[in-house]
């Protein structure tokens, strides 16, 4: 694993507690050598990972549709900042430069982000780790959700599996780099004779 990709709010959320974790997973990317992969912009949740990878002395990755510049604020001081022309080739350049993908606290764009990376592992696209950091129990109901999902007979157990779930960015990066992708089928009932 050489590099982690973030995805995270464009906005610090209501409690100090999310910027906190987004300084802390940046710092902890950078001291462990990976190089973070983001979404290029200098404001929220992803200004402050980016800026905490930066002042550990890492690599940082941004990766900014041009459309996007302007709102977002596209962060000059990255190692690297890579303007394109739409969000399905920020997410494909993000998911191609990166080893593991990584979801903190974030919007609906934070969850459409981690869910397509997670269902490309799941339909064998890739063999890389996904996991959500669930500051302050953040993405507690959405766990409950995955977990009804497999109950409801959507969602197998092995791929349910496959979201790497953690309080610390410590953790969370201990299980990426032990991470061993499930070899069953995503399909529950589908005739495999």
């Amino acid at each position: 694993m050489r590099a982690i990709c973030v995805f995270c709010g464009s906005s610090h959320g209501t409690r100090e507690v999310y910027t906190d974790a987004a300084r802390a997973t940046g710092r902890q990317i950078a001291e462990q050598g990976y190089t973070l992969v983001y979404g290029g912009a200098r404001v929220g949740l992803m200004g402050a990972v980016a800026d905490a990878a930066l002042d550990a002395g890492g690599k940082v990755i941004g990766v900014l549709p041009r459309a996007l510049r302007d709102k977002e604020i596209g962060h000059e001081g990255l190692t690297e900042l890579h303007l394109v022309d739409s969000m399905h080739e920020r997410k494909a350049m993000m998911a191609d430069r990166s080893d593991a993908f990584l979801a903190l606290p974030g919007g609906v764009g934070t969850l459409e982000e981690i869910f397509e990376v997670w269902t490309w592992g799941q339909l064998g696209y890739h063999h890389k780790p996904c996991g959500f950091l669930n500051i302050d129990g953040y993405y507690d109901h959405l766990i409950a959700f995955l977990d009804h999902q497999v109950a409801e007979g959507f969602t197998r157990d092995v791929m349910r599996a496959m979201a790497q779930i953690a309080d610390t960015p410590e953790t969370l990066i201990g299980l990426f780099e032990n991470y061993i992708p499930p070899s069953a089928p995503k399909w529950i009932d589908r005739d495999e004779t």
